[in-house]
């Protein structure tokens, strides 16, 4: 997400920096370069769909999944959500914000572009591990308000290990002390409760395979959840951070809904938010 992501353009590369990133909505978004899917074509992953540094993919592989998304940031520039659409993403996560006082300037050009399009669209929190839980959770309220038909907010916690300002490593006990907090502010809020993005090495510093009860969403470019999150119960799966997408300038990160079209459906109904 955030910091995950290989940058395929040198222009990006400096960017990733998390909190080192440009403070407020009048930052900038980037100008990726455009790339055509049908340039990177690649086993494994959807055909109408592109990896500029796939994954060898044998056995379980996203292409036998039907229901795909992307998720973006400011480094995706402007994207055509109707191409997008047309292309097959079915669903698209955005960040919004990070720690406690930055907000990223793609979810105000992009979120309301992409429901639009008709596509559902949600907002995403990038964990700083230097601000209280409680604050991190007001921030994302004050700029993503409540939306009737909005994806449920996602926490997007990792280890951050580009930070130029924090490089706390909090205990397993501590890490999910804090998200507890977070997560009860947003459920509380928006309705819903919220899905967790996490990493492999996150999911076992942390201890994220007993934190029951709660909907993930993996983090898996060289391998299925089910080989690298053993006995995880997970509802999406990012399968390639350096994506070609119809609609979207440069790379995005790729991700697979785990089930079927209908059961996709069923899974709206139930969990996008009501406000």
């Amino acid at each position: 997400m955030a910091i995950s992501r290989r940058a395929v353009f040198s222009g990006l590369a400096l960017t990733l920096a998390g909190c080192g990133a440009p403070k407020g909505k009048q930052a900038r978004l980037m100008r990726p370069s455009t790339l055509a899917a049908s340039n990177y074509r690649a086993a494994g992953i959807p055909a109408r769909f592109g990896d500029t540094d796939p994954h060898d993919w044998e056995g379980l592989a996203p292409a036998q999944l039907p229901v795909h998304g992307i998720d973006a940031a400011r480094y995706q520039g402007e994207i055509d959500w109707r191409r997008a659409r047309a292309a097959g993403v079915s669903f698209a996560w955005l960040k919004a914000t990070e720690g406690g006082d930055h907000v990223d300037p793609g979810f105000s050009v992009n979120a309301h572009r992409a429901r639009a399009a008709g596509i559902p669209v949600g907002a995403y929190h990038f964990y700083y591990f230097c601000r209280p839980a409680e604050d991190q959770a007001r921030w994302f309220i004050r700029n993503v308000p409540a939306r009737a038909g909005d994806l449920p907010p996602v926490l997007d916690i990792e280890w951050n290990h580009t930070s130029p300002s924090c490089r706390r490593r909090p205990s397993a006990h501590q890490v999910q002390a804090e998200m507890r907090r977070f997560l009860a502010i947003l459920t509380a809020h928006y309705g819903t409760r919220p899905i967790i993005y996490t990493t492999v090495d996150f999911w076992r510093d942390a201890g994220l395979r007993r934190f029951a009860g709660h909907e993930f969403w993996l983090r898996s470019v060289a391998g299925h959840p089910l080989d690298n999150y053993p006995g995880a119960d997970w509802s999406f799966w990012q399968y390639s951070g350096t994506g070609v997408v119809p609609g979207v300038p440069g790379t995005v990160d790729m991700n697979a809904f785990a089930g079927s079209p209908a059961a996709w459906e069923g899974w709206l109904a139930a969990r996008v938010q009501r406000a």
